[in-house]
């Protein structure tokens, strides 16, 4: 996400930049992989537009020590037998633009025009896929998450809130049927009214246009927005929520079923994810910081 905000970044306020690459000087060796000084203003230039580091010294010193860390990030993915496709390098570039809303050549222009070449940014998504394999097949298997210390959690998170389990019938008033949000959401508003109940849900909405019904099956208040999660807790079963524009359409919810929840699964659930992820990042820290501990280091 960093990356697409620079390219954003970059549409705005970047002009081409003029001036004579530095020569290949090698100026640090890793375990026999050289850096060079051009690969290192390279590395700064692409930080610029990032909007890191206060000045081109600090931004040629974060460069250096990330491209440190990834000579020995890709090394050691090699040495594990995991390697970086280049058509996933190529899809991750794809991506990069595409999130950005631009083309690949527009990418690449605005890339040029600030004196980066696309070479940089590639090498960037090389190491972090490589890596990324290291972390999924290797580190992955040290993190424990204990599920005593998952029920505390989610008992402390939820606190004295009530939640429930539900099972819910959307129903969407599609855009394709033309016509504005407002009038939209006025002929939602006139089902709502008309409503009567999940049975009868299909059936009344066959006398609106492009009107769809869909079970959406058992939900948990902590898989549902803040705000709908916050409504459905005062309706009763047979009730169904204000229409609430979406991406394609006007949506309301219908309650099926209720029932007051005492089951953490969906919160414990969540919390494994962001305890797996901080746990995970640690591990990874601390690989290559032992890496960087043992690997031969020459500065030039």
């Amino acid at each position: 996400m960093r990356i697409v905000g620079l390219i954003l970044i970059a549409l705005l306020s970047f002009t081409s930049v003029t001036g004579t690459a530095l020569a290949a000087k090698v100026k640090v060796i890793v375990n026999g992989q050289t850096i060079t000084d051009h690969d290192i203003n390279q590395r700064a230039l692409f930080m610029r537009l990032e909007r890191r580091g206060k000045s081109n010294s600090d931004r040629r010193a974060l460069a250096q020590k990330e491209l440190i860390d990834e000579a020995l990030m890709v090394a050691e993915a090699n040495r594990l037998g995991f390697k970086a496709d280049e058509k996933a390098v190529d899809k991750a570039y794809t991506r990069i633009a595409v999130n950005a809303k631009l083309s690949v050549g527009r990418l690449n222009t605005i890339l040029n025009a600030a004196g980066v070449q696309t070479k940089t940014l590639k090498d960037r998504l090389r190491a972090n896929l490589a890596w990324q394999a290291v972390v999924a097949n290797v580190l992955r298997k040290k993190v424990k998450i204990s599920d005593v210390d998952l029920d505390l959690a989610a008992r402390e998170e939820l606190g004295e809130t009530i939640t429930f389990d539900y099972m819910l019938t959307e129903v969407l008033f599609l855009n394709s049927a033309g016509g504005s949000v407002k009038s939209r959401t006025s002929q939602a508003n006139q089902y709502r009214r008309n409503f009567n109940g999940c049975e009868s849900a299909v059936e009344l909405a066959l006398s609106y246009r492009d009107a769809a019904v869909r079970k959406l099956g058992r939900r948990h208040s902590t898989q549902l927005a803040g705000p709908i999660a916050k409504e459905l807790s005062k309706l009763n079963v047979g009730a169904i929520s204000k229409p609430r524009t979406v991406a394609n359409g006007v949506q309301m919810l219908a309650i099926c079923e209720k029932n007051q929840a005492n089951d953490l699964t969906f919160v414990k659930g969540k919390l494994r994810n962001e305890v797996g992820t901080e746990k995970l990042q640690t591990e990874s820290e601390a690989y290559l910081k032992k890496l960087l501990e043992q690997a031969t280091i020459e500065r030039r």
